[in-house]
This record gives structure tokens, sequence and C-alpha cells, in this order.
């Protein structure tokens, strides 16, 4: 069975987790490093893909950011998107050369994961979609959002699946571009605050049963320090 490292990072400034991604993506990319999923938290920010417009930021830039709202532009796919406290964000840096060069087949085991997590822990039903509206949804309410870029067949940035999020943030932004659409979360759903270190345990093991991936996990202070890689292992010169 394959392997896949996974790091649960916490909090991390979204600046910080974005540098981290091209550090590990190039070591993934070299053969240095394994798989590797991150799950994060991010404080309040906003992110526009490439095919996104700043039009659907609803809030002017400036109130934003002086509210300690940053903006960034980012090479994943969609459209505009936030994150924020109460989220379990992963960033699944993954060599699809190892998973048959299927970038769909990768972007529907994400909704997958999302889809049988819930149904089986919670009795709830969630669907995917088309390309058109891309991620995990309940009714007309997305849950988890997906966006994803792929370099040299090595993927970065990933999915964001609100779990006690706070919805009222979503008014700042037209989430995805899409206005016919809404936006839920797990403690809006199940009415009461859910425990997010289970929430992001819960993902890794739903991620890895939907892989196929043995999960090897690693402290942060472990990365931080370059363990896990090939190089550090001494399997290269």
């Amino acid at each position: 069975m394959k392997k896949i490292t996974v790091v649960k990072l916490g909090m991390v400034e979204y600046q910080d987790a974005l540098e981290l991604q091209e550090k590990l993506l190039g070591e993934v990319q070299e053969g240095e490093r394994e798989d590797i999923l991150l799950l994060v938290e991010h404080s309040p920010v906003i992110t526009i893909g490439r095919s996104g417009k700043r039009s659907n930021i609803l809030v002017p830039e400036d109130v934003l950011k002086s509210s300690g709202v940053q903006i960034y532009d980012v090479n994943r796919g969609g459209d505009v998107t936030y994150h924020g406290p109460g989220q379990v964000v992963g960033y699944p840096i993954m060599d699809l050369k190892k998973h048959g060069r299927d970038i769909k087949e990768f972007v529907r085991k994400i909704q997958e994961v999302f889809i049988r997590l819930l149904k089986e822990e919670y009795g709830i039903c969630a669907r995917g979609e088309d390309r058109k509206y891309t991620g995990v949804w309940i009714g007309e309410d997305k849950i988890t959002a997906i966006g994803i870029a792929v370099k040299r067949w090595v993927t970065m940035h990933g999915f964001a699946f609100n779990v006690n999020t706070n919805l009222e943030h979503f008014k700042w932004i037209i989430p995805c571009g899409l206005e016919e659409r809404g936006i839920t979360s797990l403690e809006k759903i199940t009415r009461q605050k859910q425990d997010l270190e289970r929430l992001n345990d819960l993902v890794a093991d739903y991620f890895c049963r939907v892989f196929e991936l043995e999960r090897e996990m690693l402290s942060a202070d472990s990365l931080a320090k370059g363990q896990g890689s090939r190089r550090e292992a001494g399997k290269e010169p």
C-alpha cells in the first residue's frame, strides 16, 4: 500500500502555509519526500483562484485589510473563497504519476472523502457536483470547497471543510462566484459545535481510506526540522 505523511499543523497564517506548500511541492517533485497531507486552520483570509474575479469580493479591500483580513491571489483553480477559524483545511501534496495521472479522479476522490465521512459518521447525505460546481454539497449549500493546482503532476492547495466556521464571513464574498448557491457547516446542520481535533482525525482517516493509503503521522516540529524526507532519512546522498 502506498504511504502518505499526515501533519496536523493547527492554526497557521496563510502566507506561511503557502510557503510551506511550495517547499514541500519541490521535495515531492524531486522525489525527496513521499506524498504529504497538511491539515491546518487559518485566521480569516480570502483567496482568489486563477478564474476568480475581484468583483466577487463584496466588501472594500481596504476595509477588510484594516480588520486584519488578508487577500491573496493564488494559482489554484476556482474563484473566490474564504478560510477562517473552525474549518479543516487540507493541502494534499501528492505525485499523481503514482495515482493514475488523472486530475478529475483526484478531485472526485476528495469529494468522496467528505461524502463518506458525513454519511457514515453523521448520517448526512452529501453529494459531489460537476465541473461547474466543484465541491461537496448538502442540498443547495456547499460544505466543502475544493481548489487545486498541479505542477509537474504534483498537487498543491486542496479543500476547506466547514465545521464550526463563522458563516457570516461568507457574506464578504460571492463564494466561488455562485450567487445562486449557499454555504453551510457541520455545526449548523447538527446544531452543535463540533470537536475540531476529532474532525481533523476523521478527515485524515477517510482521506487515507478513499485514496487507499497507509498513514504515517508526523509532528509539526519534526516537519520543521526536515524529518520525514528521504534525504533526511539517508536514502539519498
